[in-house]
């Protein structure tokens, strides 16, 4: 997944302060036709239309057909023999032979199924579709934060992309003073000079702005669901500080609630008893009844009509499924302990996502505080002293220089900020945080 470090490439200033960086870029303006997206319609597109996403859904769909497989019963069996067969046509003709010296022997068998098997197959199958959904779950809940996060992304592109766009535009104006200057003899070529590379930092601001953008777009697009939204669609919403107040024993009761890969784990300590009572009902040998009508011939005209019953069961002796018994008790261990480091993962994470959220608050706040301000009003002071000739060359590119850096920083600053929010929301396994 690309990060902030995309735009840690781009050196770029605004012209203004604006603590609310909205996202609606003068380059889409004239277009009525161009498709907005904003974050919640984002979301609720990649859980409809994300490949990766539809296709690990139907495992659901495969688990419940399992379930229709468990519930089947056993096959009754039809036998039928006719005995002797002659090998060669007997002198009395095959039919007197079939009718006085051979017999008819029809049978039905049906297995009956002991210690209740149908029924632990049946709850084994019901409790893994459990599980397969609580993962379906947990990787919406994936899908989730990877939007998010390259929704930020993108808004942290568009607003880097306008405010390379200003200040290229603005220090056109300073390099324009400055030929003025140098043709009225105010400053030296080199001065000059200096001024004319200094532009080309700003030209390259821009066209690395621009890829980001893209590339963040075509990043987002992939998660939506390629064909969801055109190739020339674009983001709508605020670009914006967002306060999160919430505390680390809240979070942690939220995940224990609402976490679906810790749901899944407690979920599978059930699935591997249902398989242990399903093992053990295996060692039930089945009965085996069977029914047959048997015609024998007696000679001349005469023959015997009689009928059979049988029941028959596997003596226990050797197989008793005792191995998958042993194998499924220390598959219901291996679950518990699963359960267990699943759990500590999912506080561990609501730990580490807290404390993320507070270190980029307060890297935030400190902007937000009076730098950017300070920052603004110094640049101002040196370009309106360097074009009445009051300072230095030198000084106007340092005020310029510092007043980009405290820009850009506080823009990554607040996309790190957005982002340590969903990752809250996702450590928590829901976006709805009272």
């Amino acid at each position: 997944m690309k990060t902030l470090s995309r735009m840690i490439r781009g050196r770029c200033v605004p012209i203004g302060l604006c603590f609310a960086l909205t996202i609606a870029p003068a380059y889409a303006a004239d277009n009525q036709a161009l498709v907005r997206v904003t974050l919640d319609e984002a979301i609720k597109m990649a859980l409809a239309y994300n490949k990766s996403l539809l296709a690990t859904r139907t495992s659901i769909e495969q688990s419940q057909h399992q379930e229709t497989t468990a519930g089947l019963r056993p096959n009754p069996g039809l036998s039928a023999s006719w005995s002797p067969l002659p090998l060669f046509k007997p002198d009395e003709g095959l039919g007197n032979y079939f009718k006085d010296s051979s017999g008819l022997d029809i049978g039905l068998s049906y297995t009956i199924e002991r210690g209740g098997k149908r029924g632990e197959r049946i709850r084994a199958a019901k409790d893994n579709t459990s599980v397969t959904r609580s993962q379906v779950s947990d990787n919406e809940r994936t899908l989730i934060f990877q939007v998010t996060s390259g929704f930020i992304n993108v808004q942290l592109a568009e607003s880097t992309l306008e405010l390379a766009r200003d200040n290229l535009k603005s220090f056109q104006n300073a390099v324009d003073i400055g030929e003025s200057k140098y043709k009225s003899g105010g400053i030296s070529e080199n001065d000059y000079l200096k001024i004319k590379l200094e532009m080309l930092e700003f030209e390259t601001d821009y066209e690395q702005a621009q890829l980001d953008r893209a590339q963040n777009l075509s990043d987002l697009r992939q998660l939506l669901g390629y064909d969801s939204v055109p190739a020339d669609y674009d983001v709508a919403g605020a670009f914006d500080y967002l306060a999160l107040s919430v505390t680390l024993d809240k979070l942690q009761k939220l995940a224990e609630e609402n976490r679906a890969d810790l749901r899944a784990a407690i979920q599978s300590v059930t699935a591997a008893k249902s398989q242990l009572s399903l093992a053990e009902s295996n060692g039930v040998q089945d009965l085996t009844v069977s029914a047959d009508y048997v015609r024998s011939p007696l000679g001349g005209d005469k023959t015997a009509n009689t009928a059979a019953l049988g029941l028959s069961i596997p003596l226990a002796i050797f197989n008793r499924n005792q191995g998958e018994i042993a194998r499924t008790r220390v598959a219901v261990k291996q679950a518990e302990l699963q359960e267990t480091s699943v759990f500590g993962q999912v506080m561990t994470d609501v730990r580490d996502a807290y404390e993320g959220l507070q270190r980029n608050e307060r890297i935030a706040q400190h902007y937000r505080s009076g730098y950017l301000e300070v920052s603004r009003k110094s640049r101002d002071i040196s370009e309106y002293a360097y074009k009445r000739g009051a300072s230095s060359l030198f000084d106007f590119l340092d005020a310029e220089r510092s007043y980009r850096a405290t820009q850009i920083g506080y823009r990554q600053a607040l996309a790190a900020y957005l982002l340590a929010v969903e990752q809250v929301r996702q450590a928590v396994g829901t976006r709805n945080i009272p």
